[in-house]
């Protein structure tokens, strides 16, 4: 979101000029760090507002595109659970049953998840549709994540988070949350520091008119900017491993369901658990055992991954209210023996829970998924006025000169310390926000000893 204002017209005299405040010397070094971050930052910003945007609109494409999938003709009454896993397993007998999720709805189909399918990637599973009416199969295809991913908005889904580069890819969408807040925090400084005269749209005209757009649109999105960069964080590779380090410190991690069996029950039933099926009590009386502990559609059963373990129920549920209860359930007896309710989770956790699902717009739905589309929008709408400022700086055609540095000479101490301490502290949480930071001091140092140095010989020469 660069905001590039010249430093020598009377717009930017007046955009940055002192007031009586003492933090009055921050705002020259707060529009350097806008105009310079926005610059470097924006074509990640862009790539990831555009595939943000798509993903957001994947959801109901999805439901679209694989229709015959996902919905059925409503019946007369479902088959049981095991009925409904043996028909898939006899269109699809590769690979392991890893989970089941029942229809959660009268028109849905069931999915029946296996895993170690050839051809399927090693974190993706095949699922299995089935018609839970009458056993009929009705397709199959990967499934990717907790949200029940298919094919096209995996595929969206792996261009927004890693660009399909892999974990390096990652770094990308890092690179871009990490410095979302800071572009669009230094936006709001800039817009408030402004004369409320400065700040009208209407009646203008050239680059004074584009400032003002990109001003206001910023500053009514920046709580969205903010957000989305602090929910992005949270799971990305190096800033959310020190979330999730700084939230088990705190005891605020989520909780999960212990699926240990143990005492005289344990390896009874579960003969065949090392290959993913059936077994024990049977899927039925399993799902059962959960209803009657109050979980309700949607949910997933996941069987017991070794002879001393238990299957695990637990709801899917992403959307308000959420519904994140799970239990484990005995094979042997189809007693539940661990019950973990979403109502007992830390604070933290919980918080993150609907961060996330509200960064990825499942929490509120359609409605959640067209806000983020209007968020995605309004970035790439920044972009562009941000980059076009800074042509209309220009001179004939031309882009204009960045703004000069020397910003931070004019911050006392006083301010500039603590400022700086705090910078190398976020740094060290936030790694792809303070070392393209220092990378960027260091160079900036570097250029400007340089500049110096041939002023000096300069005059040196004319002197002589």
């Amino acid at each position: 979101m660069p905001t590039p204002p010249s430093p020598t017209t009377d717009e930017s005299a007046q955009s940055v000029a002192p007031s009586p405040s003492r933090w009055a010397p921050l705002r020259p070094l707060v529009l350097r760090l806008h105009f310079h971050a926005g610059l470097l930052v924006a074509p990640f910003l862009l790539t990831a507002a555009l595939t943000g945007f798509l993903y957001a609109a994947s959801f109901q494409a999805e439901k679209i595109v694989y229709a015959d999938e996902l919905t059925v003709p409503v019946g007369g009454g479902k088959l049981p659970i095991s009925e409904q896993v043996a028909a898939a397993r006899r269109a699809h007998p590769e690979g392991a049953l890893s989970a089941v999720r029942p229809s959660p709805a009268k028109d849905a189909t069931t999915r029946v998840l296996l895993s170690g399918v050839p051809g399927v990637a090693e974190d993706h599973t095949l699922a299995v549709f089935v018609d839970p009416y009458t056993g009929k199969v009705r397709g199959a295809m990967e499934q990717y994540g907790s949200t029940g991913a298919l094919p096209l908005r995996t595929w969206i889904d792996e261009f927004h988070r890693d660009l399909h580069l892999g974990e390096n890819g990652r770094l990308y969408s890092e690179l871009a949350a990490s410095w979302l807040w800071v572009i669009a925090g230094g936006g709001l400084v800039l817009w408030f520091a402004r004369r409320r005269s400065q700040r009208a749209v209407r009646g203008t005209s050239g680059r004074r008119r584009t400032l003002g757009l990109h001003g206001t649109v910023g500053v009514w999105a920046a709580a969205g900017f903010f957000f989305l960069s602090a929910t992005g964080l949270t799971w990305s590779t190096y800033a959310g491993a020190n979330v999730d380090e700084l939230r088990t410190s705190l005891g605020q991690a989520t909780p999960s369901v212990s699926a240990a069996v143990s005492g005289e029950h344990a390896g009874h039933g579960s003969a065949a658990a090392t290959g993913g099926g059936e077994h024990g009590v049977g899927l039925d009386a399993v799902l059962a055992a959960a209803r009657g502990e109050g979980l309700s559609d949607p949910v997933e059963i996941v069987p017991p991954a070794d002879a001393t373990s238990a299957y695990v129920v637990k709801q899917v549920q992403r959307s308000w209210p959420g519904k994140q209860d799970s239990v484990a359930v005995d094979p042997a007896t189809g007693d539940v023996t661990d019950v973990v309710r979403f109502a007992d989770y830390p604070v933290l956790a919980k918080l993150t829970r609907w961060g996330i699902d509200l960064h990825t717009g499942v929490l509120f739905g359609i409605v959640n998924q067209i806000a983020l589309m209007a968020l995605a929008l309004c970035l790439v709408l920044l972009i562009v006025w941000g980059y076009r400022m800074w042509w209309q700086r220009g001179r004939a055609g031309a882009f204009g000169r960045p703004i000069p540095r020397g910003a931070w000479q004019q911050v006392p101490p006083q301010i500039l310390v603590p400022c700086m301490a705090a910078v190398a502290v976020l740094g060290y949480f936030v790694p792809l926000l303070g070392i393209p930071l220092a990378a960027f001091i260091a160079v900036d140092v570097v250029l400007g000893e340089i500049a110096h140095r041939r002023g000096r010989r300069a005059v040196g020469g004319r002197a002589a």
